[in-house]
């Protein structure tokens, strides 16, 4: 009796692992100039403090681009990075493992901007 399917499935696999293997490391994608990305969960404290943070990014460094969310963020996340062109990336900020409570998850924007100033020079 012939088997059901099972060679296809197979094949569908290797295809996955192949296109898996393209994508660049972190699921990030290449940058043509520094890019300011900010992660946050999507519960509306969290939104409140990215705007304020954004705000103050775009006000300091205005030729730089910042980008919010620009894939599904992670449950509770709140993160500032520093993607910059050759691929490498900088912490500028993370909030995942403070708290509680949760206030200490969020920066204050001068801090991260100071960070980002340090970076970029």
């Amino acid at each position: 009796m012939a088997s059901r399917g099972r060679k296809r499935k197979a094949e569908v696999a290797v295809v996955a692992v192949a296109a898996k293997q393209e994508k660049p490391a972190g699921g990030r994608k290449a940058v043509e100039e520094a890019t300011v990305v900010i992660e946050h969960c999507t519960s509306r404290v969290y939104g409140r403090n990215a705007a304020a943070l954004s705000q103050a990014l775009r006000q300091e460094t205005p030729e730089l681009p910042v980008e919010v969310n620009p894939a599904k963020p992670r449950r509770g996340s709140f993160e500032v990075t520093l993607l910059r062109p050759d691929g490498s990336s900088v912490e500028l900020w993370t909030g995942i493992k403070k708290g509680p409570p949760r206030k200490l998850k969020f920066p204050e924007p001068q801090e991260v901007v100071k960070e980002l100033k340090k970076h970029l020079s």
